[in-house]
């Protein structure tokens, strides 16, 4: 491998030293504030509503109009699509070997409370959302040009995403998939790479409704195959349960030192790795909940704030818990997906790697092709150059995936981390200025609630200060 794509070369050693500056002295401090500002301001709507979350998501998955919109069940399972992935497997299992087990206990926190950050930013999204050809369009992109009026900024936020999701994290999901295979069945990460490339391509041409159709059926085949699986470990291990939650949350605030060397690392790694596997307030998944055709911009706001717990408060934990429960020595150098993998052959044998091997190839595969769509949304925002979108097609879903399947795993999630800082601040900052517009709307649905209305609308002339071109 060459020396700039190891993990000692001059390319890993840079963006690392600036991504934790990033992260250790700005990010973590804004965003866990704003996580705190608004579960505070919505009055907990993350806990107060989950019933409705689920209600809205039983409705809409039910909801067939014949339309060519994208529904909020779609909508739904795409947002799924990139958050359950490599964070819930491998991003997991490189908190818990950087930072110790207390790694979780912050990714829990940073979850229960991010949720509130989620509602709010896929809420605006629906609120200014545009009118495409054959679906709704829109973002924190366009929020920041309608809403704050800030062309320059939402430019930039559309250049950030673009970078992270249609670019940098797509390498993170090729390198873990390559991985995966490489210890199950001997792969080479170059050949794993090709293939990748040409089923990414495949199905990137088709576009959103093509994305939307593949998301809702693999997502939820892969994660209840996932989940029942290591509902199995837990249960034949569930007399360890107690330990298990005590060791979290004694390393989560130092009371022992494992592996990361203290409550900074510990809780830096947590957060780090909980942000990349919800994404709450990176600013992505708005992209897809502005696609959704919904009565009002708070259903589609609750919905993927849902997607958050399922994410974290499930998925990941059902992966710290088998990972835990093995007893194996996280600080061994195991890291990332071959940890998660060990993990699961010490607990039920040979077929664990394999199956992991699998189940990724599912879940990051499926992230690929959401996480281009979140950087298409943004190009089309930039530009509506054919040539511009063909060039990014195959940058997004060719060349990046194949510089994952060959460079090494520190230096795809160094590149990820930087570029995950640089986009949620700026996210952060466009949704703290325009969070009063998501108040008023969760307000008004609940007054719509409260006055028996079953399915509360919105219409624009409610916000006439806002030139808003849906919701007549």
């Amino acid at each position: 491998m060459d020396s700039w794509l190891s993990p000692d070369g001059w390319l890993n050693r840079l963006v690392t030293t600036v991504s934790d500056a990033l992260w250790a002295y700005l990010l973590i401090g804004v965003l866990i504030g704003c996580a705190v500002w608004f579960t505070w301001r919505s009055r907990f709507v993350q806990f107060r509503m989950l019933g409705e979350m689920i209600r809205l998501l039983g409705e809409s998955a039910n909801k067939h109009d014949g339309e060519r919109h994208i529904s909020s069940f779609q909508a739904f399972a795409v947002g799924v699509a990139t958050r359950v992935g490599t964070g819930n497997l491998a991003g997991v299992g490189t908190a818990i070997a950087i930072g110790g087990p207390g790694s979780v206990f912050w990714m829990w926190l940073i979850a229960l409370l991010g949720s509130a950050t989620a509602f709010v930013e896929s809420t605006l999204a629906q609120l200014f959302k545009i009118r495409a050809k054959e679906s709704f369009l829109g973002g924190p992109a366009y929020y920041i040009q309608q809403g704050l009026r800030l062309p320059w900024m939402a430019r930039l936020f559309a250049v950030l995403i673009t970078m992270t999701f249609g670019l940098s994290y797509n390498s993170i999901q090729s390198n873990t998939i390559c991985g995966a295979m490489d210890k199950a069945f001997g792969f080479s990460p170059t050949w794993v790479g090709v293939v990748l490339v040409v089923l990414s391509l495949g199905i990137i041409f088709g576009g959103i409704h093509r994305i939307a159709r593949v998301s809702s059926v693999l997502v939820p085949l892969m994660a209840i195959g996932y989940l029942l699986v290591a509902l199995y470990v837990v249960l034949m291990n569930i007399r360890m349960i107690p330990d298990v939650f005590r060791l979290i949350i004694e390393d989560a605030f130092g009371v022992t030192q494992v592996a990361g060397g203290g409550i900074g690392a510990t809780m830096m790694n947590g957060i780090k790795r909980g942000l990349f596997s919800n994404e709450a307030g990176e600013g992505s998944a708005p992209n897809v909940a502005a696609t959704a055709s919904t009565s009002h911009p708070v259903k589609q706001g609750l919905i993927q704030a849902l997607g958050v717990f399922i994410d974290t408060l499930v998925v990941c934990s059902c992966t710290a818990f088998v990972i835990l429960f093995s007893g194996i020595d996280t600080t061994s150098g195991l890291n990332g997906i071959t940890l998660t993998q060990t993990a699961l052959q010490a607990e039920i044998g040979a077929s664990g790697p394999v199956f992991i091997a699998i189940a990724i190839f599912l879940f990051a595969f499926s992230s690929i092709i959401g996480n281009y769509y979140y950087g298409e949304a943004n190009v089309r925002f930039l530009t509506r150059s054919p040539r511009v979108m063909f060039v990014y097609r195959l940058l997004s879903g060719g060349l990046v995936v194949m510089f994952g399947a060959m460079a090494s795993l520190d230096v795809v999630w160094s590149i990820g981390d930087l570029c995950m800082a640089m986009l949620t601040f700026c996210n952060l900052v466009a949704i703290i200025m325009l969070g009063k517009y998501a108040f008023r709307l969760l307000d008004d649905y609940r007054a719509q609630k409260r006055k028996g209305i079953a399915s509360p609308e919105f219409h624009r002339s409610q916000m006439q200060e806002l030139e808003l071109e849906c919701w007549e």
